[in-house]
């Protein structure tokens, strides 16, 4: 049986995260393999609205599975949300005779995709970037384990100065709603705390664990806080109510902010990237539609891009009770 499908458009929208030039090549090259069309979409839907398409094959990805950021470009794009910027974007897929598109992102992406999808019944596949793993569906997305890796890096370095002047650091990484890059992050580099959004610690119980951290004998300390903890109004209110209250210590902020979404994919994100991408034109090709592609227990699966944008990531509740066993 013939498959209708004889041209994919790909995209990257909403923040980078390192892996998303892999699962670009991927879908590039596994349309090529099956000799379908595929053209790059740059700037996300703005680049939709605006047209700014060109067609790729398996050459035009070359050299790039181990970059971080986005060849394709991305982009917040407002005016998408409207029903009038979706209909221009609509005028640039019939234009160039897009037979279904694939969207790597995070939940906004994938809101977008699917209102697109409902209004002009267009056939759409999502593919999980973010570095904060927090989309339901999926026990990873692409991005989330060099951030991770970058982020244990930059703790130890900087608790080799927190040894050397017996200083306090509370070091902010990302996750607005999700704490899986700080629990994570906090147990690989042996922080004091850990702070998330999903345990309010309260500014009394911290300062009850670091003081008896200080009684055990330690004299330099660790905390990790996901940007979205709300034991304080933001970490330097949390490090100003430390430093009030334990005047002993040295303390000092480090946000560690954009440089997480930075630099070359680890492997892992470099192989599930990879498998993604494939597993996205297969999908699309078997008549799939409106749905993301997912890893659970090492298989792809697929969820319905509505469970991906409403549902909750959860936490490893038994990492939450190894961090709070090895604190002391």
């Amino acid at each position: 049986m013939s498959n209708p499908i004889k041209n994919i458009g790909v995209l990257t929208s909403g923040g980078d995260a390192p892996g998303m030039n892999a699962a670009v090549r991927a879908v590039v090259r596994s349309a090529a393999y099956h000799s379908i069309k595929c053209v790059g979409i740059y700037q996300g839907y703005q680049g939709l609205i605006d047209d700014k398409v060109k067609v790729m094959n398996a050459r035009s990805v070359n050299n790039i599975i181990n970059k971080g950021g986005t060849i394709l470009k991305s982009a917040r794009c407002l005016e998408f949300r409207t029903k009038e910027g979706r209909q221009a974007a609509y005028k640039t897929i019939e234009k160039h005779q897009i037979d279904a598109l694939v969207v790597i992102g995070g939940d906004g992406s994938f809101t977008g995709a699917m209102i697109f999808q409902e209004e002009f019944k267009l056939p759409v596949i999502g593919i999980p970037g973010t570095i904060d793993n927090d989309i339901f569906g999926t026990s990873h997305t692409i991005g989330y384990d060099t951030a991770l890796n970058t982020v244990i890096e930059a703790i130890d370095k900087i608790r080799d100065t927190a040894i050397s002047h017996n200083r306090l650091f509370f070091v902010e990484v990302m996750g607005r709603d999700a704490g899986h890059i700080a629990l994570n992050a906090g147990i690989g580099a042996g922080a004091e705390e850990v702070l998330i959004p999903e345990e309010n610690l309260g500014l009394e119980r911290l300062l009850d664990s670091l003081k008896r951290s200080e009684k055990s004998g330690k004299s330099s300390s660790i905390v990790v806080v996901a940007e979205g903890d709300k034991t304080g109004r933001n970490v330097f209110e949390i490090a100003e109510y430390v430093e009030k209250n334990m005047p002993y210590y040295d303390v000092r902020v480090s946000v560690l902010g954009h440089m997480q979404r930075g630099g070359s994919p680890s492997c892992f994100d470099r192989v599930l990237a990879s498998r993604m991408g494939v597993y996205a034109i297969e999908s699309l090709l078997e008549g799939k539609s409106n749905v993301m592609i997912g890893v659970k227990n090492e298989q792809m699966i697929l969820s319905p891009l509505e469970k991906a944008i409403k549902g909750k990531s959860e936490i490893n509740r038994d990492l939450i009770r190894v961090s709070d066993i090895l604190t002391v």
